[in-house]
């Protein structure tokens, strides 16, 4: 019966914006599932779901792996709109950013989990990027300017 409720609930919030548990519980009724606000409050916090901002502006509940695509889609854009240029010079690159932009382009790489990236290291306009080799930075390197397109 749990398995089944959570299986429902996860598949609500995948076709709908649920903004609260009493919505969600209203969607389980017409579903034939009966549960209380209780229930989906543990429902919720077993399956880890957060609330998210909706395309329509209010929130909504997601999962925690489409809250985290989310936010790396802003990252990415906001590595887009703050890094001027992009060098290396053996295992090291150095990132250039608008002054105050690094932690946020820094950010968007860390939340990339690229696996040749050992860390990543921000001032106010630049980031350092350790990886393990000159042939790993240059594929990081490629990734990086493929962002910027």
């Amino acid at each position: 019966m749990k398995n089944a409720r959570q299986t429902a609930i996860l598949s609500l919030i995948e076709q709908n914006d649920i903004e609260t548990q009493e919505e969600l519980a209203a969607k389980l009724k017409e579903m034939g599932i009966a549960v209380t606000q209780a229930t989906v409050s543990r429902d919720i916090k077993e399956l880890r779901l957060l609330k998210v901002l909706s395309g329509k502006g209010g929130y909504k509940y997601a999962t925690a792996d489409k809250a985290e695509h989310g936010l790396t889609d802003r990252f990415v854009r906001m590595f887009k709109e703050s890094v001027l240029s992009i060098n290396f010079a053996n295992n090291i690159i150095v990132i250039k950013t608008l002054s105050g932009s690094a932690n946020v382009a820094a950010e968007a790489i860390d939340s990339m989990r690229m696996p040749e990236i050992l860390g990543t290291m921000a001032g106010d306009n630049t980031i350092l990027v350790i990886v393990q080799n000159e042939a790993e930075a240059e594929k990081a390197v490629a990734s990086f300017r493929e962002m910027l397109k």
